[in-house]
């Protein structure tokens, strides 16, 4: 058997009832006076088409002002819903009931104004900067369908949007893209260029779905740019020691060549050749020096990693200087795995330029380790001048100290970073001198 169920009163109907019920009983009590009265007819149905038509007339004005707020109220929020934010409501009070709601939702309708601005502001200048950017942009949904490119990747796949939007991704080339690990370089082909290219992917999700940001970044133009301001370095270095050994071997075979093709030789012709042979022979050899400082740099071997004593290696490089009593301050004895003759060497470097430091200001030097969290820092502090710029200390071949190669810091920091970690100096924070700072992982 089907029960129908009956429809309730709707709101406004209610209202509507409660209003008549409300006036209902005064109304009963004045007809009942009247009727019961000692009235003529004309009065007591003149005075009940009043009294009816007033209170029908008061419970449908109730009505009215109980419904027509909330229509209004509801006409406000389904423009919200919309979209549409200029609609406000009008006569709102403060202190009273209902004003004070109609307030709130046109401030509501204000601040969604106001955010939507925002919103709209910060897509379109996304937009722009996407469209600008020069890096190939790509959005893949969860069918590996192209929803989303720039014009760099349209560049890149040398097409127009419109021709790439919803095709595959292994139709375009870029499958092996979507796999592998992230971040990663690669060698690639595609139609708008080849080269290294930096893969950069992530997940994001849009209408519940989710889809794949994918970004192709060119390397092959940076490293050039790196390649070549690195060669420019290079050849500024060379030519800078070439010339410093060339122009006075140049000068003093001229002034040999000069002495030889005079007539009449004087007596002392052969100390001036054997001087000048000297000083022939001196930059000769420094120029030989200087090409295999530079070949020791350019062939440092990769670390042939192992446990390694870090307590005894600082032991040892301690005990092999002599020009002065080094302090230690020994940290927590550690075992890590290194290059032992590397480590060693770079210590050693760190230490003489310590030492070589302080002999200038009849101070000390101190060694110490510590631990924290995944590595371990060496630090080798001096007392001597300090430093009075940072931005040259890691260029190769400059060095500010008679006789000295330049490359001694520089072969120090590849070593530190062959294994992994790195190396700093700055002046002490406390005091005069200079902190080198090796850190390296456990």
């Amino acid at each position: 058997m089907k029960i129908s169920r009956s429809h309730p009163l709707r709101h406004e109907h209610r209202i509507l009832l409660l209003a008549i019920l409300a006036g209902f009983p005064g109304v009963l009590a004045s007809l009942l006076l009247l009727w019961l009265g000692d009235f003529t007819p004309k009065v007591q149905w003149t005075l009940t088409t009043v009294i009816v038509g007033c209170w029908a007339g008061l419970a449908a004005a109730t009505q009215g002002r109980v419904v027509r707020p909330l229509q209004t109220l509801s006409n406000l929020l389904a423009a919200l819903r919309e979209g549409d934010y200029s609609i406000r409501a009008r006569g709102a009070r403060r202190g009273d009931a209902l004003g004070e709601v109609i307030i709130e939702v046109n401030e509501l309708s204000e601040t969604l104004k106001r955010q939507r601005l925002e919103a709209v502001e910060a897509i379109a200048l996304l937009r722009t900067v996407i469209a600008e950017i020069d890096v190939a942009i790509f959005t893949f949904d969860g069918d590996r369908r192209l929803r989303l490119t720039n014009r760099a990747g349209e560049r890149l796949l040398a097409q127009p949007s419109e021709k790439l939007l919803g095709r595959a991704a292994e139709e375009l080339g870029l499958a092996a893209c979507l796999e592998g690990e992230t971040p990663r370089t690669a060698q690639m082909v595609f139609p708008g260029g080849m080269g290294r290219w930096g893969i950069t992917r992530s997940t994001f999700r849009e209408g519940g779905r989710q889809h794949q940001l994918l970004v192709l970044s060119d390397l092959s133009r940076a490293l050039r740019e790196e390649e070549r301001q690195a060669w420019q370095r290079l050849l500024r270095v060379l030519g800078h020691e070439l010339n410093n050994s060339l122009a006075p071997i140049r000068s003093i075979a001229n002034s040999l060549q000069g002495l030889v093709l005079r007539d009449s030789l004087p007596e002392d012709w052969q100390e001036d050749v054997q001087r000048g042979l000297e000083v022939i022979t001196s930059r000769a050899e420094a120029l030989t020096r200087f090409m295999q400082a530079y070949s020791l740099l350019a062939r440092l071997p990769q670390p042939r990693f192992q446990p390694v004593d870090l307590g005894a290696c600082v032991r040892r490089v301690i005990e092999l200087e002599t020009r002065m009593a080094v302090r230690l301050k020994p940290g927590p004895e550690l075992t890590i795995q290194a290059d032992g003759d590397q480590l060693e060497q770079l210590l050693i470097n760190l230490l003489r330029n310590a030492v070589d430091a302080a002999l200038e200001t009849a101070g000390g030097v101190e060694v110490t380790w510590r631990r924290g969290g995944g590595y371990v820092e060496v630090a080798v502090e001096d007392e001597g001048p300090g430093l009075a710029s940072t931005a040259n200390l890691f260029v190769p071949f400059f060095t500010t100290k008679p006789g000295g190669s330049g490359i001694g810091l520089v072969l120090s920091r590849q070593i530190a970073e062959a294994h992994g970690g790195t190396l700093t100096l700055q002046n002490r924070p406390s005091g005069r001198g200079c902190q080198a700072l090796l850190r390296l992982p456990l």
